[in-house]
């Protein structure tokens, strides 16, 4: 691991009436197994909404149009000795659905779309944070769909 965290980004998008949102299950470590948002690496030279909507695709199938930036998180493990195993810095990104059906690839076992309500109720396992971005993603949509500015 070097000394500078490795910048990743999210991508979330919520279908026509916000009542689905699209994940994806995570193939491998750390996250293999559970749910949460499309997403991965951002390229030299890339920007953050960039690589939100081509790993969309990439992993789903699904083409995205970034929208606005929702948060920052910052995802660091370390080793029981205390030595930093990694830190990640994902940039979350709310997409407008454009076109496709959910087919994973890439490194997701599964892609679908699934009931909001079923994830702030936790009814599938989930990536760490995937219930806080959620409720920022609708509550960014929600101002933006009736003109409000973002606060």
């Amino acid at each position: 691991m070097t000394g500078f965290p490795r910048l990743a980004a999210l991508a979330v998008v919520l279908d026509a009436t916000a009542a689905r949102v699209l994940l994806v299950q995570r193939r491998n470590p750390p996250d293999a197994g559970l749910w949460g948002f499309p997403g991965g690496h951002v390229e030299p030279g890339e920007t953050a909404l960039a690589a939100a909507a081509h790993e969309l695709f990439e992993e789903t199938g699904v083409t995205g149009r970034p929208r606005a930036y929702i948060d920052n998180i910052d995802v660091i493990e370390r080793r029981a000795d205390g030595a930093l195993r990694f830190h990640f810095l994902l940039a979350a990104v709310l997409c407008d659905y454009v076109s496709g059906t959910p087919i994973a690839a890439d490194d997701a076992r599964d892609a679908a779309w699934v009931p909001v309500a079923d994830v702030l109720a936790a009814r599938r396992p989930l990536s760490a944070g995937v219930s806080a971005t959620l409720h920022k993603a609708l509550a960014l949509s929600a101002r933006r769909d009736t003109g409000q500015a973002p606060g």
